[in-house]
């Protein structure tokens, strides 16, 4: 769906209704910016999760903690010193 909306003073802009109902987005909402290129790309804050999520998963190891992974290389590395 392409519609468009004008920037106005301060930078504001205004979402359409219609987006704003089908992506559930309502007032107080917590939105994320973020560039791609020369694109802004608007995304409710969940969607940013399951975007970083999705990144993330080739890196899950099922049963291993990264957080602890990442306290014992730090650990190693302090050994090292």
């Amino acid at each position: 769906m392409a519609t468009q909306s004008t920037v106005s003073d301060g930078g504001r802009v205004v979402i359409p209704a219609q987006l704003r109902l089908k992506l559930g987005i309502g007032v107080g909402d917590v939105l994320v910016w973020r560039q791609d290129g020369e694109q802004l790309i608007l995304s409710t804050k969940m969607a940013a999760i399951r975007r970083a999520q999705a990144i993330m998963a080739p890196y899950n190891k099922p049963g291993q903690s990264s957080v602890d992974e990442l306290i014992a290389e730090r650990r190693r590395e302090a050994a090292r010193e």
